[in-house]
């Protein structure tokens, strides 16, 4: 344990570092673990969807303000975004229906107010709702971790009828706390800690919680946005990805995460590439598309005890 303590409510505990929450592990040392129905890896795809306050300062741009600086309001950016919940989620809605994706919806809890139609159509579609901070924001900087996240499960609960099993961070921000305040909320698992291709359990100052494979490398806003890459960098990174994971899964049962946003793959000249991912995916009989929940109780069956 570090000896130095954190700040808030809880500074008479000790801050526990990532490698406090979870051992050195070589996966080509581990149990076998399988998936049912013979495949041999599962793929689940998240949509981010956000609701970006007109209010503030945008969490991230597409154009740069003639004069520089933070501007409010900032009308080009903010609609930028907006277009995604307007028209770019709608282009997803065909594609997942069309290849039968289940999808996860990481949304935070002011969206869900807000874009009461997305709800609708997760919900008809049976996708799964995972918090994803209850505004758009860095967790290390919201006044209130914990009411954050309870804000965020109580909203998704209310949509839904029941709570959010699992969590992703805006921008996967963390503060020193958030795992164990996660699972004090009733989180099954999180998907900030992109350390591996099989589900692993992080420890918490309370019960163990379960960390499931994201991406940062297939992930839309790395690409198109830090990267600066063309539309098609999104479907050769997939395709290039999951040979190779399919290839690994071979012994054991691996997982894939591909991640977009609806204001970013969902404008038009990008959309395409997304739904080729499917169209050569789906040509493999042994590849399995999970909900985010169907991966944790898949692990926790069948994966190592937790800690």
């Amino acid at each position: 344990m570090d000896d130095v303590t954190s700040k808030g409510a809880n500074s008479n505990q000790r801050r526990m570092l990532p490698t406090d929450r979870l051992d050195y592990s070589a996966i080509t040392e581990r149990p076998a673990i399988k998936l049912p129905g013979g495949a041999r890896m599962a793929i689940w795809v998240i949509v981010n969807v956000e609701e970006w306050d007109p209010k503030d300062t945008m969490p991230r741009t597409v154009l740069t303000p003639p004069a520089g600086g933070a501007p409010v309001p900032d009308i080009p950016n903010w609609c930028w975004h907006e277009y995604g919940n307007r028209v770019g989620f709608w282009r997803f809605v065909k594609v997942f229906d069309e290849f039968n994706i289940p999808g996860v919806l990481a949304i935070n809890g002011c969206a869900i107010e807000a874009f009461p139609p997305i709800v609708k159509a997760a919900l008809d579609r049976n996708w799964e709702f995972i918090g994803h901070g209850f505004t758009q924001r860095n967790m290390q900087k919201v006044p209130d971790e914990k009411a954050d996240i309870h804000m965020t499960t109580e909203a998704i609960k209310k949509a839904t009828g029941k709570p959010p099993r699992g969590w992703l961070g805006p921008g996967l921000t963390e503060t020193w706390e958030t795992p164990d305040l996660l699972k004090e909320d009733g989180y099954d698992y999180v998907a900030d800690w992109v350390l591996d291709d099989q589900p692993v359990w992080l420890k918490t100052r309370g019960k163990p919680i379960v960390n499931i494979p994201y991406t940062q490398e297939c992930n839309d806003v790395a690409m198109m946005l830090i990267q600066h890459h063309t539309a098609s960098e999104y479907y050769d990174r997939a395709m290039d990805q999951f040979e190779q994971i399919y290839a690994d899964s071979e012994d054991s049962a691996r997982v894939m995460a591909l991640v977009v946003h609806p204001y970013i793959m969902g404008a038009p000249h990008r959309l395409k590439y997304f739904r080729k991912i499917f169209a050569e995916i789906r040509k493999k009989k042994d590849v399995a598309f999970m909900t985010g929940e169907q991966i944790f109780d898949w692990y926790q069956s069948v994966g190592p005890k937790a800690p």
